[in-house]
């Protein structure tokens, strides 16, 4: 039982050998080659662009993940496999010579044999996205075509007439409303080039700079390596998208790290994970999900980034404080001087690759499109490489079509996520549930916000386990935001609150994957981890109370000059005296530890700081105030050092 999520996320992938493995190089590069081609000068129409890709995505799908964890050749796929991926290549390529025919010659009137390949496809998308992202969206997407057949038989309040079967088939099939809609568009596109601009960083040597830059910053201060892994994942994580990932590359350097001063293997393990998920919520990517999100609510990508500014900041503050709280506890210390890197060293030796960066924050801030500041980022790395004095990291011949393989390996997740939500989202759009979903929502919870916000936050955080930003996102957005919008909350607050709850799942037990994995590099226990990672993220909980509250935070009105900037800092401050509050409750340490009745009113003053009524605001503050100048009193008197 040790250690088994982290197995399945793991071994789950092969390690082809022979001619497998050239196959599957030379796939994964021909996928590469054709995102940056079609992003562009290919003039393809979108299906056809959508198609081509899903079908590359499935293909290398099925050579590097097997049917089943045990009992498997590792090395090469096996005859069922071979199946699958000829059945792939009738299923997705009949539509794709057949597209032009079907709506032009024949007039959009489909035949049996569309339906029956129509089917092919959708078994086929469903059993290659159960084997890299487990069984939940397959699941989820079946129950969404049943309840599309037999709405009728549902409860009153969900049913609707039904749909017939080949109507479905049509939708999901041969239109872009459904497997092949905008949420495999912007895969095929934004997505795909931001992972191989985070593929070309790597191969430059990007990941070795951000760690040593992290160490050099935060190194020595109380706590230090913990404070590495926050740093450090911030700045890796907004490109993966993914919390395992990133627990994955930089668990493996910060959590040793982080055991050396003496933090146990449970907490190390915790903290590598909360800091990852942090990644997720990151601009200006946040793991891709900025950019579904700017398509679905009609917004420009800019104001999707500088809304997610003061959140991501308030989480890692939170996770720095609360690290802090436990170093203090503990009476640790940092990492020796002798081993910690210079600045102005890291900086002289490897400095030049922070210019892709900087450089795709400052395209993406000026207007540019994602795209233009994908392909930017990419050139930028490639030239980036070679102004470092490390000779080694250079982006070479050889080290470019590594970048284009592991662009297109880390992709395939995320595309069979979008491609099979499609077909969740095409059946909300059919039966209109998301509107019955919010109104039962909201008559449940008797019209109190509070209780709705709770209600969707359990609902986000169940319907999230396991799945990278993108995916998740795209399903809480579906199902779940239009409850909130419904409810009077502004639609960029309702977004981004379900979007941090469907992060959270990452370290929330029972299926905490990110604490899981970091639990597998520190060698402790996967559950005491989990719990530990959830309590160094719970001040994080906060924040998108917070946001629906008090929704300046987010910066809407920032472009329109109809931001109320004073108001805006009054929010910030009161925002982390409850923040603070929340991580001093949950820590039960201050100036030495609280007991019971501190902790309470620490996590109960936190609470109040929520809500933006001013009374409530008074009596939080000062009662923040005053119970941390009894705790000092109670301190000094006791003589505690």
């Amino acid at each position: 039982m040790k250690n088994k999520p982290e197995k399945e996320i793991v071994d789950s992938v092969r390690e082809l050998k022979g001619g497998s493995k050239y196959i599957l190089n030379g796939l994964a590069i021909i996928l590469s080659l054709f995102v940056l081609a079609a992003s562009s000068f290919l003039n393809l129409q979108t299906f056809h662009q959508n198609s081509i890709f899903l079908l590359l995505i499935v293909l290398l799908g099925f050579l590097l993940y097997p049917l089943n964890k045990k009992g498997i050749d590792k090395h090469h796929p096996s005859i069922i496999d071979i199946g699958f991926i000829i059945l792939a290549l009738l299923g997705i390529g009949y539509i794709i010579l057949n597209y032009n025919t079907l709506h032009v010659d024949r007039a959009s009137h489909a035949n049996t044999t569309d339906y029956i390949f129509a089917v092919i496809a959708i078994i086929v998308l469903f059993e290659i996205t159960r084997r890299t992202i487990g069984i939940f969206i397959p699941l989820l997407s079946i129950f969404a075509i049943i309840y599309a057949l037999y709405g009728n038989y549902f409860p009153i309040d969900f049913a609707h007439s039904g749909f017939s079967l080949n109507r479905l088939l049509y939708r999901f099939y041969m239109t872009t409303e459904g497997i092949f809609g905008s949420t495999l568009s912007i895969a095929a596109t934004y997505i795909m080039l931001f992972i191989l601009f985070g593929a070309f960083l790597g191969v430059s040597g990007a990941s070795k700079l951000f760690n040593d830059l992290a160490l050099a910053i935060a190194g020595q201060r109380r706590g230090g390596p913990a404070q590495v892994a926050v740093i450090s994942s911030a700045l890796t994580g907004s490109l993966n998208g993914s919390a395992v990932a990133n627990v994955a590359t930089t668990g493996s350097f910060t959590i040793p790290l982080m055991k050396n001063i003496g933090l146990t293997p449970r907490f190390a393990g915790g903290v590598e994970a909360a800091a990852s998920t942090g990644g997720m919520i990151m601009p200006p990517i946040m793991g891709a999900a900025a950019f579904i999100m700017a398509g679905f609510l009609g917004v420009p990508y800019t104001t999707i980034v500088l809304a997610g500014i003061i959140p991501a900041v308030f989480y890692y503050i939170a996770l720095i404080w609360a690290i802090d709280t436990e170093a203090k506890k503990k009476g640790l210390k940092g990492v020796s001087k002798e081993n910690i890197p210079l600045v102005r060293k890291v900086l002289k030796e490897r400095g030049a690759l922070l210019l892709p960066i900087i450089v795709v924050i400052v395209a993406l801030l000026i207007g540019k499109t994602a795209i233009f500041a994908g392909f930017a980022g990419i050139i930028s790395s490639i030239i980036a490489s070679y102004c470092t004095t490390d000779k080694t990291n250079r982006v070479t011949p050889k080290s470019f079509l590594e970048a284009l393989i592991d662009g297109a390996k880390g992709s395939i997740q995320v595309a069979l996520a979008c491609a099979s939500v499609g077909i969740v989202i095409a059946t909300v759009g059919m039966t209109g549930v998301g509107s019955m979903l919010a109104y039962n929502v909201i008559d449940i919870a008797g019209g109190h916000l509070i209780v709705i916000l709770i209600m969707v936050m359990v609902t986000c955080i169940v319907l999230s386990f396991g799945l990278p930003s993108t995916a998740l996102y795209i399903v809480v957005a579906v199902t779940v935001a239009p409850s909130l919008v419904q409810a009077g909350v502004e639609p960029l607050a309702a977004h981004f609150f379900v979007f941090y709850f469907g992060a959270m799942s990452n370290v929330t037990p029972p299926v905490a994957l990110a604490a899981y994995t970091g639990a597998g590099i520190a060698k402790a226990d996967p559950v005491k981890t989990s719990w530990t990672a959830l309590r160094l993220a719970l001040p994080g909980f906060i924040i998108p109370f917070l946001l629906v509250y008090h929704p300046e935070l987010l910066l809407n009105d920032a472009t329109t000059g109809g931001l109320n900037y004073g108001q805006l800092i009054v929010t910030i401050l009161i925002s982390l005296v409850g923040i603070y509050a929340l991580v001093t409750g949950m820590g039960n340490y201050l100036f030495t530890k609280l007991n019971i009745l501190e902790r309470i009113l620490f996590i109960v003053f936190a609470v109040m700081l929520i809500f933006p009524e001013i009374i409530t605001s008074i009596v939080g503050i000062i009662g923040v105030i005053l119970l941390m100048s009894v705790h000092y009193i109670k301190f000094r008197k006791v003589g505690v050092t």
